[in-house]
Protein backbone atom coordinates (compact mmCIF):
# COMPACT_ATOMS: atom_id res chain seq x y z
CA UNK A 1 0.00 0.00 0.00
CA UNK A 2 0.92 3.52 -0.19
CA UNK A 3 0.95 6.77 2.35
CA UNK A 4 -2.18 8.97 1.61
CA UNK A 5 -1.26 12.44 0.43
CA UNK A 6 0.71 14.53 2.69
CA UNK A 7 2.21 17.84 2.68
CA UNK A 8 6.39 18.05 3.60
CA UNK A 9 8.52 20.47 5.56
CA UNK A 10 11.91 20.03 6.66
CA UNK A 11 12.73 22.72 9.03
CA UNK A 12 16.61 23.24 10.00
CA UNK A 13 15.90 24.32 13.91
CA UNK A 14 14.00 23.26 16.75
CA UNK A 15 12.17 26.53 16.78
CA UNK A 16 11.13 26.28 13.17
CA UNK A 17 9.76 22.62 13.71
CA UNK A 18 7.23 23.79 16.76
CA UNK A 19 6.48 26.95 15.07
CA UNK A 20 5.07 24.42 12.40
CA UNK A 21 4.06 22.15 14.76
CA UNK A 22 1.82 25.27 16.37
CA UNK A 23 0.33 26.43 13.07
CA UNK A 24 -0.55 22.98 11.70
CA UNK A 25 -1.90 21.18 15.02
CA UNK A 26 -3.07 18.10 15.20
CA UNK A 27 -3.07 17.31 11.19
CA UNK A 28 0.94 17.47 11.40
CA UNK A 29 3.59 14.52 12.71
CA UNK A 30 7.00 15.04 13.10
CA UNK A 31 9.00 12.34 11.74
CA UNK A 32 12.41 11.04 12.73
CA UNK A 33 14.06 8.27 11.51
CA UNK A 34 10.93 6.86 10.18
CA UNK A 35 11.59 3.49 11.26
CA UNK A 36 8.21 2.83 13.36
CA UNK A 37 6.00 6.17 11.65
CA UNK A 38 6.61 4.56 7.83
CA UNK A 39 5.07 1.24 8.21
CA UNK A 40 1.89 2.63 9.75
CA UNK A 41 1.56 5.40 6.63
CA UNK A 42 2.22 2.83 4.37
CA UNK A 43 -0.35 0.73 5.77
CA UNK A 44 -2.50 3.95 6.50
CA UNK A 45 -2.66 2.61 10.30
CA UNK A 46 -1.82 6.28 10.67
CA UNK A 47 -2.86 9.41 8.29
CA UNK A 48 -1.62 13.06 8.52
CA UNK A 49 -1.74 16.13 6.43
CA UNK A 50 1.72 17.05 7.41
CA UNK A 51 5.13 15.74 7.88
CA UNK A 52 7.30 17.47 9.81
CA UNK A 53 11.21 16.00 8.87
CA UNK A 54 13.37 16.25 12.01
CA UNK A 55 16.59 14.94 10.18
CA UNK A 56 18.17 18.18 9.63
CA UNK A 57 17.78 19.51 12.94
CA UNK A 58 21.54 18.95 14.59
CA UNK A 59 20.74 20.33 18.26
CA UNK A 60 18.83 17.52 18.05
CA UNK A 61 21.70 15.50 18.11
CA UNK A 62 24.37 14.56 20.66
CA UNK A 63 25.38 12.98 23.56
CA UNK A 64 26.39 14.98 26.45
CA UNK A 65 27.77 14.76 30.17
CA UNK A 66 25.95 17.96 31.62
CA UNK A 67 26.44 18.15 35.62
CA UNK A 68 27.35 14.58 35.91
CA UNK A 69 23.92 13.26 34.31
CA UNK A 70 24.10 12.14 30.60
CA UNK A 71 21.83 14.01 28.35
CA UNK A 72 21.06 12.32 24.78
CA UNK A 73 19.51 14.39 22.13
CA UNK A 74 15.70 13.03 20.49
CA UNK A 75 17.77 12.56 16.78
CA UNK A 76 20.40 10.83 18.33
CA UNK A 77 20.50 7.18 16.33
CA UNK A 78 20.21 4.05 18.35
CA UNK A 79 23.62 3.22 16.31
CA UNK A 80 25.17 5.80 17.91
CA UNK A 81 23.83 5.13 21.19
CA UNK A 82 25.14 1.82 20.97
CA UNK A 83 28.40 2.43 20.32
CA UNK A 84 28.84 5.15 22.56
CA UNK A 85 31.75 4.89 25.19
CA UNK A 86 29.66 7.37 27.71
CA UNK A 87 26.33 5.32 27.16
CA UNK A 88 28.67 2.27 27.82
CA UNK A 89 29.94 3.80 31.47
CA UNK A 90 27.51 6.26 32.48
CA UNK A 91 24.02 4.32 31.13
CA UNK A 92 25.17 0.86 31.04
CA UNK A 93 21.30 -0.76 30.83
CA UNK A 94 20.39 2.04 27.63
CA UNK A 95 23.35 0.28 26.04
CA UNK A 96 22.92 -3.30 26.93
CA UNK A 97 19.28 -2.95 25.98
CA UNK A 98 19.83 -1.32 22.51
CA UNK A 99 21.03 -4.26 20.42
CA UNK A 100 17.84 -5.99 21.16
CA UNK A 101 16.23 -3.45 19.17
CA UNK A 102 15.35 -4.29 15.46
CA UNK A 103 18.30 -5.30 13.39
CA UNK A 104 21.42 -2.69 12.75
CA UNK A 105 19.54 -1.15 9.72
CA UNK A 106 16.86 -0.59 12.01
CA UNK A 107 19.21 1.15 14.34
CA UNK A 108 21.06 2.99 11.71
CA UNK A 109 18.20 5.12 11.26
CA UNK A 110 16.17 4.98 14.49
CA UNK A 111 16.24 7.21 17.30
CA UNK A 112 15.79 7.60 20.42
CA UNK A 113 12.90 10.16 20.60
CA UNK A 114 11.53 8.20 17.83
CA UNK A 115 11.28 5.49 20.41
CA UNK A 116 9.88 7.06 23.24
CA UNK A 117 7.30 9.33 21.02
CA UNK A 118 6.14 6.15 19.23
CA UNK A 119 5.39 4.59 22.89
CA UNK A 120 5.04 0.66 22.05
CA UNK A 121 4.66 -1.15 25.13
CA UNK A 122 7.10 -3.76 24.09
CA UNK A 123 9.55 -1.62 22.92
CA UNK A 124 12.91 -1.30 25.10
CA UNK A 125 13.99 2.02 25.47
CA UNK A 126 10.37 3.68 27.04
CA UNK A 127 11.00 0.38 30.07
CA UNK A 128 14.61 1.59 30.13
CA UNK A 129 13.56 5.10 30.74
CA UNK A 130 11.13 4.37 33.14
CA UNK A 131 13.44 1.92 35.00
CA UNK A 132 16.24 4.47 35.62
CA UNK A 133 13.68 7.37 36.31
CA UNK A 134 15.03 9.41 33.24
CA UNK A 135 13.66 13.15 32.68
CA UNK A 136 12.41 13.72 28.87
CA UNK A 137 12.59 16.96 27.82
CA UNK A 138 10.15 19.20 25.49
CA UNK A 139 9.82 21.89 23.52
CA UNK A 140 6.95 24.00 21.98
CA UNK A 141 6.26 27.67 21.61
CA UNK A 142 5.07 28.22 25.13
CA UNK A 143 8.46 27.26 26.07
CA UNK A 144 10.55 24.18 27.26
CA UNK A 145 9.27 21.43 29.71
CA UNK A 146 10.49 18.59 31.52
CA UNK A 147 8.73 15.46 32.21
CA UNK A 148 9.41 12.75 34.14
CA UNK A 149 9.46 9.40 32.76
CA UNK A 150 7.07 7.94 35.40
CA UNK A 151 4.63 10.53 33.77
CA UNK A 152 5.30 10.45 29.75
CA UNK A 153 3.82 7.57 29.04
CA UNK A 154 -0.18 7.30 29.32
CA UNK A 155 -1.85 4.56 27.08
CA UNK A 156 -1.64 2.14 24.33
CA UNK A 157 1.39 4.00 21.72
CA UNK A 158 0.26 7.82 23.84
CA UNK A 159 2.43 9.90 25.94
CA UNK A 160 1.75 13.03 27.72
CA UNK A 161 3.23 15.01 24.81
CA UNK A 162 0.94 18.07 23.33
CA UNK A 163 0.36 18.42 19.60
CA UNK A 164 2.60 20.95 19.53
CA UNK A 165 5.54 20.13 21.46
CA UNK A 166 8.80 18.44 20.07
CA UNK A 167 10.97 15.85 22.20
CA UNK A 168 14.47 17.39 22.47
CA UNK A 169 15.94 14.61 24.65
CA UNK A 170 16.45 12.29 27.59
CA UNK A 171 18.45 13.23 30.75
CA UNK A 172 19.85 10.02 32.92
CA UNK A 173 21.05 10.68 36.38
CA UNK A 174 23.83 7.85 36.74
CA UNK A 175 22.82 5.20 39.57
CA UNK A 176 26.15 5.63 42.25
CA UNK A 177 28.12 3.01 44.20
CA UNK A 178 28.13 -0.93 43.83
CA UNK A 179 25.51 -1.44 40.97
CA UNK A 180 24.36 -3.84 38.44
CA UNK A 181 21.96 -3.70 35.38
CA UNK A 182 20.36 -6.49 32.89
CA UNK A 183 17.81 -6.01 30.51
CA UNK A 184 16.16 -9.82 29.43
CA UNK A 185 13.58 -10.57 26.91
CA UNK A 186 11.84 -13.04 25.09
CA UNK A 187 10.57 -12.59 21.30
CA UNK A 188 9.72 -15.21 19.02
CA UNK A 189 12.19 -14.21 16.47
CA UNK A 190 15.59 -11.83 16.92
CA UNK A 191 14.64 -8.32 16.07
CA UNK A 192 10.87 -8.98 16.85
CA UNK A 193 8.81 -6.52 19.33
CA UNK A 194 9.17 -8.70 22.86
CA UNK A 195 6.32 -11.40 24.09
CA UNK A 196 7.44 -10.17 27.41
CA UNK A 197 10.70 -8.23 28.83
CA UNK A 198 12.65 -6.87 32.43
CA UNK A 199 14.42 -4.38 32.57
CA UNK A 200 16.47 -4.85 36.27
CA UNK A 201 19.05 -1.94 38.11
CA UNK A 202 19.95 -2.47 41.54
CA UNK A 203 22.17 -0.63 44.04
CA UNK A 204 23.47 -2.92 47.27
CA UNK A 205 25.00 -1.08 50.19
CA UNK A 206 28.12 -1.81 52.02
CA UNK A 207 26.27 -4.18 54.21
CA UNK A 208 24.71 -6.01 50.86
CA UNK A 209 21.41 -4.79 50.83
CA UNK A 210 19.50 -3.52 48.10
CA UNK A 211 19.42 0.68 48.47
CA UNK A 212 17.68 1.33 45.48
CA UNK A 213 16.09 -1.21 42.46
CA UNK A 214 14.26 -0.99 39.46
CA UNK A 215 12.41 -3.08 37.39
CA UNK A 216 10.92 -2.02 34.19
CA UNK A 217 8.50 -4.02 32.35
CA UNK A 218 7.14 -4.08 28.88
CA UNK A 219 5.23 -6.59 26.74
CA UNK A 220 2.95 -7.04 29.70
CA UNK A 221 0.58 -3.86 29.28
CA UNK A 222 -0.58 -1.19 27.56
CA UNK A 223 2.54 0.98 28.42
CA UNK A 224 5.49 -0.06 29.83
CA UNK A 225 5.34 -0.51 33.96
CA UNK A 226 7.01 -0.47 37.26
CA UNK A 227 6.94 -3.14 39.60
CA UNK A 228 6.52 -1.01 41.98
CA UNK A 229 4.76 -3.19 44.79
CA UNK A 230 8.28 -5.31 44.38
CA UNK A 231 10.72 -2.56 44.38
CA UNK A 232 8.99 -1.24 47.77
CA UNK A 233 9.33 -4.71 49.08
CA UNK A 234 12.88 -5.27 48.00
CA UNK A 235 14.45 -2.03 48.92
CA UNK A 236 16.27 -2.44 52.46
CA UNK A 237 16.44 -6.49 52.36
CA UNK A 238 19.60 -8.74 52.33
CA UNK A 239 20.49 -9.16 48.14
CA UNK A 240 20.11 -13.12 48.59
CA UNK A 241 16.97 -12.51 51.19
CA UNK A 242 14.87 -13.59 48.33
CA UNK A 243 15.10 -15.56 45.49
CA UNK A 244 15.51 -14.23 41.89
CA UNK A 245 12.09 -16.78 41.26
CA UNK A 246 10.64 -15.05 43.88
CA UNK A 247 11.09 -11.76 42.55
CA UNK A 248 9.99 -12.46 39.15
CA UNK A 249 6.54 -13.84 40.53
CA UNK A 250 5.91 -10.91 43.03
CA UNK A 251 7.49 -8.50 39.98
CA UNK A 252 3.94 -9.79 38.13
CA UNK A 253 1.72 -10.05 40.95
CA UNK A 254 0.45 -6.65 40.32
CA UNK A 255 -0.35 -6.79 36.55
CA UNK A 256 -3.91 -6.29 35.87
CA UNK A 257 -4.01 -5.54 32.26
CA UNK A 258 -1.99 -8.04 30.55
CA UNK A 259 -2.47 -8.36 27.09
CA UNK A 260 -3.90 -11.51 25.26
CA UNK A 261 -3.44 -11.97 21.65
CA UNK A 262 -2.70 -13.77 18.66
CA UNK A 263 1.25 -14.28 20.45
CA UNK A 264 -0.17 -16.03 23.35
CA UNK A 265 -2.51 -16.14 26.32
CA UNK A 266 -2.50 -13.16 29.12
CA UNK A 267 -1.56 -16.50 31.24
CA UNK A 268 1.40 -17.41 28.80
CA UNK A 269 2.79 -13.98 28.93
CA UNK A 270 2.41 -13.81 32.62
CA UNK A 271 4.51 -17.15 33.12
CA UNK A 272 7.39 -15.70 30.47
CA UNK A 273 7.14 -12.63 32.39
CA UNK A 274 8.07 -13.68 35.53
CA UNK A 275 11.38 -15.95 33.92
CA UNK A 276 12.20 -13.27 32.33
CA UNK A 277 12.63 -10.86 35.78
CA UNK A 278 13.97 -13.46 37.35
CA UNK A 279 16.74 -14.08 34.93
CA UNK A 280 17.27 -10.17 35.06
CA UNK A 281 17.38 -9.97 38.55
CA UNK A 282 19.85 -12.88 39.31
CA UNK A 283 22.42 -11.14 36.40
CA UNK A 284 22.05 -7.75 37.68
CA UNK A 285 22.56 -8.67 41.16
CA UNK A 286 25.54 -10.57 40.85
CA UNK A 287 27.16 -7.90 38.86
CA UNK A 288 26.40 -5.80 41.74
CA UNK A 289 28.13 -7.56 44.38
CA UNK A 290 30.97 -8.37 42.10
CA UNK A 291 31.01 -4.35 41.81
Amino acid sequence: MKPAPFDYHAPSSAAEAVALLAELGEEAKPIAGGQSLVPMLALRLAIFDHLVDLRRITELRGIEDRNGALWIGAGTTQAQIEQSAEVIRAVPLLARATPLIGHFQIRNRGTIGGSLAHADAAAEYPAVVLTLDAEVETVSVRGVRTIPASRFFTGIWTTDLAADELLTGVTFTPWRGRRGYAIEEFARRRGDFAIAGAAVAIELDDGERIRRCGIGLFGLGPTPQRADAAEAALTGIGGTDVTADEVGELALSGLDAVPSDLHGSADYRRRVGAAVTARAWRRALQEAADA
